[in-house]
């Protein structure tokens, strides 16, 4: 099999599965999809990025505590 036979079956086989997937258990819900207004698309990014922040907040923290937690309670215990 040379490499035009083995890119037109891949072709054909990435054509069946997008053809298929709107008829199938998807299908109800790529029709009832609609694009998001202004306000909702806003709505969406602020409350993404308060989680994004506070993630990336907690995982500061949690590397703060990691690498001056043991020189603290050292300090603290008189070790």
């Amino acid at each position: 099999m040379d490499i035009m036979e083995i890119s037109w079956k891949g072709q054909r086989w990435a054509e069946g599965y997008v053809k298929g997937l709107g008829s199938g258990k998807y299908g109800r819900v790529l029709k009832m999809a609609k694009k998001p207004d202004a306000e909702e698309y806003k709505r969406t990014l602020q409350i993404t990025s308060i989680g994004a922040i506070t993630i990336g907040a907690l995982g500061f923290l949690i590397y703060l505590i990691w690498n001056n937690g043991p020189a603290f309670f050292r300090s603290l215990l008189g070790i």
